[in-house]
């Protein structure tokens, strides 16, 4: 009887050993399969309510954050979008510091490994701005400054190029200083504005319009009627424009004015308040949106 209660342990053993084998390799080789079979480019406007958070991800598996909402809530987005054992940021961009836009960055910054943090440099001094300010110096995070003219080359053919600040923004209001950048990738790209108001949007097609058109706008200030006129959707030219605010918000956003402007130009809109999330895939050629036929 003792031989028999033996063996049934060895057995019950070994098979725990055999499934801790099979998990192992499971975690090693998934992200080298996957990368291999999907070489896309996904952009996500994450449901964060009444703020912004963008995630990319490249064919390679680089990752950007652009924004991270007003709290905590970019956390269970992040988990949606993200491998389980992942715990790696390439890049965090903060267009500007108000709380709609990094309150949840203090977590990430707290949870995550990021390598590099882009900023606006425009100064804040709110409890938010601080502490991720603080968080980038104790976590000894590579930190620069957002200028017109960086382009940041995530391989696969991906980039990212900052379009706005092209100057020092310290004393600028903080959505006039929002970090606008365009994401690139084969026939399509993502134009990302943060807050920036339309005086910035008239600023920009001063410079040139050749790297405002875009596939993709996010409008600016979540479709308040300070941002997207006319003049620069019509240069943009979108096929799809992404609104990210939160349902039932205090500032009437999306504003009538700018869903005129949107239907005159036939722009296909999306709204994270009515489609919650909101993904696009592309292999640089063919551009899908998850959830929607």
């Amino acid at each position: 009887m003792m031989h028999h209660y033996i063996s049934g342990n060895r057995l019950k053993i070994s098979g725990v050993l055999i499934c801790m084998m099979l998990v192992i390799t499971i975690i090693i080789w998934y992200p080298i399969l996957n990368t291999e079979n999907h070489k896309t480019l996904s952009v996500s406007f994450l449901d964060v309510g009444q703020g912004d958070a963008i995630f990319v991800t490249t064919p390679s598996g680089r990752q950007i954050l652009i924004d991270g909402g007003k709290d905590n809530s970019v956390l269970h987005q992040l988990n949606d979008v993200m491998p389980f054992w992942d715990r790696s940021i390439d890049v965090v961009v903060a267009t500007h510091p108000d709380a709609d836009h990094i309150g949840g960055l203090v977590e990430v910054l707290k949870r995550y490994r990021v390598a590099t943090f882009v900023y606006s440099g425009v100064e804040q001094d709110t409890q938010e701005n601080n502490a991720i300010l603080s968080l980038v110096l104790e976590k000894d995070i590579y930190s620069v400054a957002a200028r017109r003219g960086q382009t940041y080359d995530f391989g696969d053919g991906v980039t990212m190029t900052i379009l706005f600040p092209d100057r020092e923004v310290r004393e600028l209001e903080s959505n006039a200083a929002s970090v606008v950048a365009r994401v690139d990738f084969g026939a399509h790209s993502f134009l990302l504005t943060g807050d920036a108001p339309k005086m910035i949007e008239e600023y920009l097609l001063s410079l040139g319009n050749d790297q405002l058109q875009s596939t993709v706008l996010k409008a600016g200030h979540h479709g308040s009627k300070t941002s997207s006129s006319p003049l620069f959707v019509g240069f943009v030219a979108p096929e799809y424009v992404v609104m990210s605010r939160g349902c039932n918000n205090r500032y009437g956003h999306p504003h009538e004015e700018v869903i005129a402007v949107l239907n005159n130009f036939e722009i296909t809109t999306f709204d994270t308040c009515d489609d919650g999330r909101v993904t696009f895939t592309s292999d640089g050629q063919i551009l899908q949106i998850e959830g929607f036929d």
